[in-house]
C-alpha cells in the first residue's frame, strides 16, 4: 500500500511538471507574438530614421549650375580654356562705391568717362543684335555673343558695335587667318561678353573665388564679364582714348579665352603688350591695346607666372 501511494505521488508529480511545462511554452509565444512587431518597426526607423529630404531634394543642390558660366561649344584650338582670371588685375583700388549710388535721371552712359553710373544692375541681361552678318577673320570660326545687364543705361547696340570694331581691326586676334569671329544672338555661342555693374561683376567672378572688388573685369569659363565702370571710365593708366581702352579690355580677356597667359613690359618705351595687367601699371612701357602691330608682329613681352 504504501508502494502504491508512493507511486501515485510520482505521477502526480510528473504531470504537474508537463502542466507547467505547456503554461511556460504558451507564454513564450504569446510574449514573442507581441514582441516581434515592436522589434521590427524598431529596425524600420533605424532604417529609415538617419535620410532627411528626398533624393530628388540632395540631387538638386549638387546639380545646381554655377553662376556666370554660359552654355557652348569650345571650338577653337587647345582644348579646354585656362584657368578662370581676374583683370586688368585684382590688386586695384578698392571698391568706391555706395548702394545708393544711381544714374542722374534721363542721363544715358554711353559715351563718357566721367558722370554717375550704377554700381548695382538688375541681375538679368539683354542680348544684342548682330552689329555684323559676316565673319570677322579667317579660319576657326568662334561664335560669340554681346549681353548687357539691364539698369547699366548702357543699350546693347553701341556695347555690340564696339566689340564687332575690335574684332575687325587687323591688329586684334585674327591676325594671324586661325581665328574668326561672328556674332549671334540666338543659338549656341563658345565666347560670351558680358557688360555688368560693379556689384554684378562682384558676384558672377567672386563666384569663381576671383577678387574683382568693383573695379576689374574677369573671365570665367566661355564668358568674359566686362566692369562697366572700366567700360565707361577707363583706366588712370591707360592713356589713350576710351575706344582703345575697351579694345584692351576685350583683346585681354579673348586672349586669355584664346589660352594665351599674362605678360609684363618689354623695356622702357616700348608698347605695353595686350596681355599685361596694364591697369596695375606700366612699368615703363607704353600704353597699348592691341595684340599685333599694323605690319603684323605679334608685340610679346615677358611671361608672368
Amino acid at each position: 500500500m504504501v508502494g502504491e501511494g508512493r507511486g501515485r505521488r510520482a505521477r502526480g508529480r510528473g504531470r504537474g511538471a508537463v502542466r507547467r511545462a505547456r503554461r511556460r511554452k504558451t507564454r513564450i509565444r504569446v510574449m514573442g507574438a507581441v514582441l516581434v512587431p515592436g522589434a521590427l518597426l524598431l529596425c524600420g526607423t533605424l532604417a529609415w530614421g538617419g535620410h532627411e529630404g528626398t533624393p530628388s531634394d540632395r540631387a538638386a543642390v549638387s546639380s545646381s549650375p554655377g553662376p556666370g558660366v554660359e552654355p557652348g561649344s569650345h571650338a577653337t584650338r587647345g582644348g579646354p580654356r585656362p584657368s578662370p582670371s581676374a583683370d586688368d588685375g585684382d590688386s586695384g583700388a578698392g571698391k568706391g562705391r555706395t548702394a545708393e549710388e544711381k544714374p542722374e535721371p534721363g542721363k544715358r552712359a554711353d559715351e563718357s568717362r566721367s558722370g554717375s553710373l550704377p554700381v548695382r544692375g538688375s541681375g538679368a541681361f539683354d542680348i544684342a543684335a548682330p552689329a555684323h552678318t559676316g565673319n570677322h577673320g579667317t579660319g576657326t570660326v568662334h561664335r560669340y555673343r554681346v549681353e548687357v545687364e539691364r539698369g547699366t543705361g548702357l543699350a546693347t547696340r553701341p556695347a555690340a558695335a564696339a566689340v564687332s570694331e575690335v574684332f575687325a581691326d587687323p591688329r586684334g586676334w585674327t591676325r594671324t587667318g586661325r581665328d574668326a569671329f561672328r556674332q549671334v544672338d540666338s543659338g549656341p555661342a563658345g565666347l560670351v561678353i558680358r557688360i555688368a555693374t560693379p556689384d554684378t561683376v562682384d558676384r558672377l567672378c567672386g563666384a569663381y573665388g576671383l577678387k574683382t572688388r568693383g573695379e576689374v573685369n574677369c573671365r570665367v569659363g566661355t564668358t568674359v564679364v566686362v566692369n562697366l565702370k572700366r567700360w565707361m571710365q577707363g583706366s588712370p593708366q591707360f592713356d589713350g582714348p576710351l575706344a582703345e581702352y575697351r579694345a584692351l579690355i576685350i583683346n585681354h580677356e579673348v586672349g586669355h579665352w584664346l589660352g594665351h597667359g599674362h605678360e609684363t613690359c618689354p623695356g622702357p618705351g616700348r608698347r605695353a603688350p595686350a596681355m599685361m595687367q596694364q591697369i596695375d601699371g606700366l612699368k615703363g612701357c607704353v600704353a597699348n591695346a592691341w595684340p599685333y602691330t599694323s605690319a603684323g608682329t605679334y608685340l610679346r613681352g615677358p611671361s608672368v607666372p
